[in-house]
């Protein structure tokens, strides 16, 4: 017979660190809002939630590394709003933010959840961040959960 695991979606007793851009905050704000409705919603103190502002998405991955090596939090959730504009740069920044949590991800021992949007107009953000397509920041808050509680069924400790 297959043995199937799965994480559960429950905030009960988790400490999470949710690490924001600034930059788009009209849109970081909205993902923000979801995230921590969803954080609520699954019955995780407001108390054991911290949120860090960064300048930039670009300066994301530093910062959830540092704070998942402090082993104050069962997981971090990154949240951000790359958008296009005219020259190069979303491409460059996009790649290397998504490459960034990556890279962190795989280096620590508790999850780091992506929840950077990469999207080409403003409007497109925004319905991501609930106006139209649901709240990615929800989204990507419900992943942090169930990841954790997966990761703890299987026995991997902070």
């Amino acid at each position: 017979m297959v043995k199937i695991h799965k994480g559960k979606i429950s905030g009960k007793g988790i400490k999470a660190g949710i690490i924001v851009s600034r930059f788009n905050e009209i849109v970081t704000n909205k993902l923000l809002t979801g995230a921590l409705d969803c954080l609520e919603q699954h019955h995780t103190e407001s108390s054991d939630i911290e949120v860090f502002w960064v300048p930039g998405s670009f300066e994301i991955p530093k910062i959830a590394k540092i704070v998942a090596e402090t082993g104050s939090f069962d997981g971090v959730l990154c949240l951000g709003a790359v958008i296009r504009g005219d020259t190069p740069h979303f491409d460059y920044i996009a790649a290397e933010v998504t490459k960034g949590i990556a890279q962190v991800n795989l280096q620590v021992k508790i999850p780091v959840i992506y929840g950077v949007l990469t999207t080409d107009t403003v409007e497109q953000a925004l319905d991501r961040a609930g106006a139209k397509i649901g709240n990615k920041g929800w989204d990507a808050a419900e992943t942090m959960l169930e990841v954790i509680d997966l990761q703890k069924n299987l026995n991997v400790h902070k």
